[in-house]
C-alpha cells in the first residue's frame, strides 16, 4: 500500500499579545507542532533573546533536551498537554503554553508532570516484580526509532537484543504489530507487564499493566 503524508497546516495567526510576552522569561526556547511550524518564526521575531527549537512531536523532544542548559524556559505554541509534557520531562525546564486558536496561555502544571512521573514510576515497578514480559515491537514507519524495514533493522533489533540479554529470570515473549488494538492484549492474561518498544506515549491514557523500555533505560542508567 502505498501512503502520502500530508501536512495539515493552521492558517491560525500566531503573534503573541504583548502582554504575555512581557509574562515570559528572557532566555526561552521556541517549540510547535507541524501545524504551526510555518509559521513559527513570527513568535521568534517578537522574542528577540529566544531559540527557535522547532518542532516537537508526543514521544520526540530532541531538541528541547539539548538546549535546556542554554535556557531558562520553553515556549509551546500548539494545543493540549501532551507535546508540552514531553518537553518538560525532557528538559527539566518550565513550559508555558500558548493556544493561538483559543489565545489561552499558562504554564503547564508541575503537579501534571509530577502525577506523569509517578504513573512511570509504578510501571516500571510492576516490570521488576514481573514474571512474563510481553514485548510491543512495532513494524510501523516513524514509529519511534522502531523500523523493522532495511536500513533501520539494526535500529530495530538492538533494544530487543538488550533485553533478551537480560538474563533477570523473567521470559520474555514478542509481540510484533502495525497497528495495534489495545483489546487484543487481553488474549494473552498471562502475561504480568507489556514492555513497549513502539512510541513511547503510545498509551498514555491507560499504563495500568504498560512500561517503557525507554524508561526502564533512564532509570537504571540513573541508579547504576
Amino acid at each position: 500500500m502505498r501512503i502520502a503524508f500530508i501536512h495539515a497546516k493552521s492558517n491560525a495567526e500566531v503573534r503573541l499579545p504583548d502582554d504575555i510576552l512581557q509574562r515570559l522569561p528572557n532566555k526561552i526556547g521556541i517549540v510547535t507542532t507541524v501545524q504551526h511550524l510555518h509559521k513559527i518564526a513570527q513568535v521568534r521575531n517578537q522574542l528577540p533573546n529566544s531559540i527557535m527549537a522547532g518542532q516537537v512531536l508526543g514521544c520526540r523532544a530532541d531538541a528541547a533536551r539539548l538546549l535546556s542548559k542554554k535556557l531558562d524556559a520553553f515556549l509551546y505554541v500548539g494545543s493540549g498537554e501532551f507535546h508540552p509534557i514531553e518537553v518538560a520531562l525532557v528538559s527539566r525546564r518550565p513550559v508555558f503554553c500558548w493556544n493561538p486558536l483559543t489565545q489561552k496561555f499558562g504554564e503547564l502544571d508541575p503537579v501534571t508532570i509530577q502525577k506523569y512521573q509517578k504513573r512511570v514510576i509504578g510501571a516500571i515497578n510492576k516490570f521488576y516484580h514481573a514474571k512474563n514480559v510481553g514485548v510491543l515491537v512495532s513494524t510501523k514507519r516513524g514509529q519511534n526509532n522502531n523500523m523493522i524495514t532495511s536500513p533501520t533493522l539494526r535500529n530495530k533489533l538492538d533494544p530487543v537484543n538488550q533485553i533478551l540479554e537480560r538474563n533477570d529470570g523473567k521470559k520474555y515473549y514478542l509481540f510484533a504489530f502495525n497497528t495495534l488494538d489495545r483489546n487484543e492484549l487481553e488474549n494473552y492474561p498471562f502475561i504480568d507487564v507489556w514492555l513497549n518498544l513502539a512510541c513511547s506515549r503510545i498509551f498514555d491514557d491507560d499504563m495500568k499493566n504498560l512500561v517503557n523500555w525507554q524508561d526502564i533505560v533512564r532509570h537504571e542508567a540513573v541508579h547504576e
